[in-house]
Formats: C-alpha cells, structure tokens, sequence
C-alpha cells in the first residue's frame, strides 16, 4: 500500500512538472506573440509617420518651386513693363523732340577737388530754359563718371548761342560763381552739348567749358 501511494505521489509530482513546463511554454509563446504584435504595431505607426514626412516635404518642395515659378514670371513681367516704358519713353522723346530740332545739353564732372556743385542754370539764346539744384549724392554721381541730361528743347535750324552759369562751393570753401558760353548751329541732325567741369592742377581751381557732341 505504502509502495502504491509512493508511486501515485510520483506520478502526481511528474504531471505537475509537466503541466508546469507546458505553461511556462504558453506563457512564453504568448509573451514572443504580444512582442511580435506590439513590434509590427510600432513598424507600422514609424512607416505611417514616415509616409507623412515624405509627403509634407513633399508638398512643401512643391510650394518651394511653384513659388520660384511665379517669382520668375513676376520679374519677367516686370522687366517687360519697364522694357516698355523705355519704349514708350524713346517714341515719346522721338515725338516730342524729332531730330531736326532737337538741342539737348548735359552735365558732366571730372574729379571735382576743387568745386562743390550746387546749382546750374541754363539760357538759350537770352532765355533761361533750366534751372538745376543738386543733392550730394547726385553731385558724387557725377564725380563717378555720371552724365546728366539737364535740358532738351526744339530749336530751329541756325545759329544759337548757348550760356551756362555754374554756382557752388570753391578752395578754401567760398561760394564760386562761374559762367561759360558757345555759340552753335543747329542743322538738320539733332544737336548734343555737354557742359564739363573739369578741375585744373596747374591753376587749382575749376575749369569750365562746353563740348559738341558728334
């Protein structure tokens, strides 16, 4: 009888091994099941979220080159209108001074150590046509090698006579009055003249003279 109850306790401790090794086996391959789940669940929501940054960068190269596109045509445009204006500007001058009667004179400077431009004025044949007062930085634009364009009229064709007077700062900073004066013909062609204000090393001071173009 003893020898029985040994053997069926035996038995009893075999099951019960057993049976616990196949629940450590469940519990296992349930624990390597809920892993593999949560890591296909994690891969997914990293694609989806992936998938989401390619398309925001995406779109936002999209509106990177749709904006680029119309920068180009604005400029584009904007260079057509002021391309136009010229036009319309040089029809206009063609107009309104064809070249049979045109005059036009301009200003130009050379160095200008010795004279401070402040004002210009202008008479053709006895008449004041222009009166110019100038800022500093259009006098260093002259200084730079700028011309400006100070006066264009319509003059008979003959002879005309042309007077400059010329107001600004001198050496030693006194105010410097000069005048210069030419006469011309005008002809068929239109007619260009420059006033120049050049400064004089050997005389130091301004030099002032007025030039035809050809």
């Amino acid at each position: 009888m003893i020898q029985m109850n040994r053997a069926t306790s035996s038995e009893r401790a075999v099951k019960t091994i057993l049976i616990m090794g196949s629940y450590d086996g469940f519990v296992k391959r349930l624990f390597v099941l809920l892993l593999a789940t949560l890591i296909s669940l994690v891969t997914l929501h990293a694609e989806a979220e992936s998938d989401e940054e390619k398309d925001a960068i995406s779109s936002y190269i999209e509106r990177l080159r749709q904006e680029r596109a119309i920068n180009r045509q604005v400029q584009d445009l904007k260079q057509k209108v002021l391309d136009l204006n010229r036009d319309l500007f040089v029809l206009e001058e063609n107009l309104l001074f064809p070249a049979n009667t045109q005059v036009a004179v301009f200003v130009s400077m050379n160095l200008g150590e010795f004279f401070q431009l402040d004002s210009v004025e202008l008479k053709i044949d006895d008449k004041v046509v222009a009166h110019y007062l100038y800022t500093e930085k259009q006098v260093q634009a002259l200084y730079r090698g700028g011309v400006q364009r100070l006066y264009v009229g319509n003059y008979r064709n003959g002879d005309h006579e042309l007077s400059a007077f010329f107001v600004g700062t001198g050496p030693q900073g006194r105010e410097y009055r000069r005048a210069t004066s030419t006469r011309f013909v005008k002809s068929s062609k239109a007619k260009m003249l420059e006033l120049k204000i050049v400064d004089s090393v050997a005389a130091m001071q301004p030099e002032f003279s007025v030039t035809e173009w050809e």
